[in-house]
């Protein structure tokens, strides 16, 4: 796998394989045919160099002097991010948050295909959610035996939040969206992201609050 013998990719570099992505998907859309590591840094504000040792993760890519074609590093991108194929996907919670995620189209486009939604609450139970029937979060493990899913996504309160994710384990989900306001415990080969809306706010409040202070003293 290109100049990474040991096979492990830093998580940050991940992270930028998908930010460089819906670049490319972008650039698709205008009808880009070719680019340079410089554009990258221009348009996303990766460094050209950050950029160039990222892909050396997985081989070489690009031509020296001519740069990169979209169409042939976006496919590459979507084979490494295992996204040019069918994810199957479950929804833990039918609350506010989980109705708009289980309604969000995006995920349907990226090959991410939201197979069930669970939830505990009776009154929801059997009802529709968008195209989903609401089930019991006690038939996860009978369901999803089914269903292989094994990416779950966790958007329930924070006190359930633990209990269903050991759930979710035992039903063979294998990685975890959490957007539970808590750190999960999970075993080794349990992957676990963590969304945390408040903490993306307090970031930006303190890049805002240092801007007001630069400004302040200029």
């Amino acid at each position: 796998m290109g100049n990474n013998p040991s096979g492990k990719v830093p998580v940050p570099t991940l992270e930028r394989m998908a930010t460089y992505l819906r670049y490319l998907l972008d650039l698709e859309q205008d009808h880009v045919e070719t680019i340079a590591s410089s554009d990258v840094e221009e348009q996303t504000g990766i460094n050209a160099a950050q950029f160039r040792k990222d892909l050396s993760y997985f081989g070489e890519f690009g031509k020296p002097g001519v740069g990169y074609n979209v169409a042939e590093l976006q496919n590459r991108i979507t084979k490494i991010l295992k996204i040019d194929r069918e994810q199957h996907v479950v929804m833990i919670g039918a609350g506010n948050l989980g109705s708009a995620l289980v309604g969000y189209p995006g995920l349907n486009e990226h090959h991410f295909n939201l197979v069930a939604v669970f939830d505990n609450n009776f009154a929801k139970i059997g009802r529709k959610l968008w195209e989903l029937e609401i089930l019991d979060i006690s038939r996860l493990a009978e369901i999803n035996a089914v269903l292989k899913a094994r990416i779950g996504i966790l958007a329930v309160p924070r006190s359930a939040a633990q209990d269903v994710t050991e759930q979710m384990i035992d039903a063979g989900i294998r990685a975890i969206l959490n957007f539970a306001p808590t750190i999960l415990r999970v075993p080794d080969d349990v992957v676990v992201r963590n969304v945390s809306f408040v903490q993306e706010l307090a970031v930006l409040s303190y890049h805002l609050s240092t801007d007001m202070v630069f400004n302040e003293q200029g």
